[in-house]
């Protein structure tokens, strides 16, 4: 792990920074204390970052979970027994790693997943072009399409322009350009730039050109900067903790409130470890068993000591990577610097703009939204253009989850769709000079061939010659046994000469027809096949 440490170190740089104000924005939009937001962020890092086998992905508060947080701390009224209900969902899914429960995200398409990818990143780019120009009202991290302050994510762009801050446009576009120069071939054969990353020298000429601000109608005052909590001793700092009630984990409401934050937040994950690892250089695999293990218990310690609901996150995952992350010591390094910061520099870091900021994400989001990806998905065909573009729309204009389904079920309908329009082959042979129709039934009927199956038996002319061939099925549908039954009964009505073969051979149990298929010689299948 420490080979890479040279990398590693520079990338959780970024991290850091990109996770300060995501903390605390969606500690805001929780409701929550914004010192919640920082454990939640330190344990995802250290604690989630040590046991998880992603190599890349990095853990913190999800934005995903702030609506659901905000209206479970209102319901229980309290913020030790909501922890209560945190703790809870991590022994949840403790146990649903223990149980395998992590295959789950392995179903998720390819086009789903690259949708989500797309979809983040325009919210990304979207949700930052207000911070760039000074209108700071809806907190850093939100990615609901409806804002707490009433606006949605295309009316405030509308909104933001009567609250044009000059001084934020000028740090945002000088930060702009030095991202853009950083990431120019010839500065990055300049041996001083290997090492410094762009966003550290972007923060730091942030903060100063806003000091020079200071006595003029530029300067950026405390509501466009990084509001960390600050303590003044020990004791204040050691007061920013809050312990979970242990007398509310017996109480329904806590446990119905776990169950869900567990659910929600292993979907969340196991759509970010699906997504990390299609962006990871070296496209290695998560175990997600584990990973769902590893969230579990850094949500059992956050609800201990007054932490956020931790899942795997797409946004510091994805800066990571493009920092040039190559192992997990990125970050547990990141969470490292997050325990040093509150600790020793919040006054520095409070000093950060959040335009500064807004450039940083907004790279980020755009290069999760390259146009190439558009073209390369379009080139790939309906079957994969319409669920990405599906899901994209729907997660812009609901939220991650339902854009999620959204473009899952699209996918699924153009499967099912797909397979029922090919449940057998129909030709003419011709047999002693007279023609004959020739059905040959697919290896898998399901009930989604029904209407296939009765169109074409209804346009078979009256007097013909019919040979239905069932014997390379494997399993037929009772649905499809139905409509040939009642055809041949027709089909004496209809002076129709029917002949069927190989029905008494297939299954109508398709895990008997599974069965059959594994234990069938392979010699055997392939001279089938042949």
């Amino acid at each position: 792990m420490f080979k890479n440490i040279k990398s590693d170190l520079s990338s959780s740089l970024v991290v850091f920074l990109v996770a300060v104000p995501l903390c605390l924005g969606i500690a805001l939009a929780s409701g929550a204390p914004l010192f919640a937001g920082i454990i939640s962020g330190i344990i995802g890092g250290i604690v989630v970052g040590a046991i998880s086998g992603s190599s890349v992905g990095v853990s913190g508060p999800a934005a995903g979970l702030a609506v659901i947080v905000l209206a479970a701390i209102q319901d229980l009224e309290t913020y030790p027994v909501f922890l209560a209900a945190v703790f809870l969902s991590g022994i949840i899914q403790i146990g649903l790693g223990v149980a395998k429960a992590g295959i789950i995200g392995y179903y998720f398409p390819s086009s789903v997943i690259k949708g989500m990818l797309s979809a983040i990143g325009i919210i990304i780019f979207l949700k930052q072009i207000p911070h760039a120009f000074g209108y700071d009202v809806d907190p850093e991290g939100d990615l609901e399409f409806i804002q707490q302050d009433g606006e949605n994510t295309f009316s405030e762009l509308f909104k933001m322009m009567d609250f044009i801050s000059t001084g934020a446009v000028l740090i945002f576009f000088t930060s702009i350009l030095i991202l853009i120069l950083w990431e120019r071939p010839f500065m990055k054969k300049i041996k001083i730039f290997q090492v410094i990353q762009g966003p550290l020298v972007v923060v730091t000429i942030g903060i100063i050109i806003n000091q020079l601000f200071i006595g003029s109608e530029f300067y950026l005052d405390s509501s466009h900067l990084v509001s960390l909590p600050i303590a003044g001793s020990a004791s204040e700092f050691f007061g920013q903790f809050t312990l979970f009630d242990p007398t509310a984990l017996v109480n329904k409401n806590v446990l119905l409130i776990a169950v869900t934050i567990a659910v929600v937040g292993s979907l969340e994950t196991l759509l970010s470890v699906e997504a990390t690892d299609k962006l990871d250089h070296q496209k290695r695999i998560t175990p997600t068993n584990r990973e769902l293990i590893a969230q579990g218990v850094g949500n059992s310690l956050s609800g201990i000591i007054g932490g956020l609901p931790v899942t795997q996150v797409i946004v510091r995952s994805s800066a990571n990577i493009q920092s040039g992350a190559k192992t997990k010591l990125s970050a547990i390094i990141h969470g490292i610097l997050l325990l040093i910061s509150v600790i020793l520099i919040p006054r520095i870091l409070n000093m950060i703009p959040l335009s500064s900021l807004a450039a940083i994400l907004i790279l980020v989001g755009f290069k999760l939204a390259k146009p190439s990806i558009f073209k390369e998905m379009f080139r790939s065909g309906r079957s994969e253009f319409i669920p990405f573009m599906v899901t994209i729309l729907g997660i812009i204009f609901t939220d991650l989850l339902i854009g999620i389904v959204l473009g899952l079920c699209v996918g699924i309908f153009q499967i099912l769709y797909a397979n029922s329009k090919k449940p057998y082959a129909l030709t003419h042979i011709e047999e002693n000079g007279s023609s004959k129709m020739y059905i040959e039934l697919a290896e898998n009927l399901t009930f989604l061939s029904k209407a296939s199956m009765l169109e074409t038996i209804s346009h078979i002319p009256d007097d013909s010659k019919v040979l239905i061939d069932a014997s390379r099925s494997y399993f037929i549908h009772p649905d499809i046994r139905e409509i040939i039954t009642d055809f041949k009964k027709n089909a004496e009505y209809r002076n129709i000469q029917l002949e069927v073969t190989g029905l008494d051979t297939t299954h109508k149990d398709p895990v008997e027809a599974l069965k059959e298929i594994a234990n069938k010689p392979q010699a055997t299948m392939n001279d089938q096949h042949n």
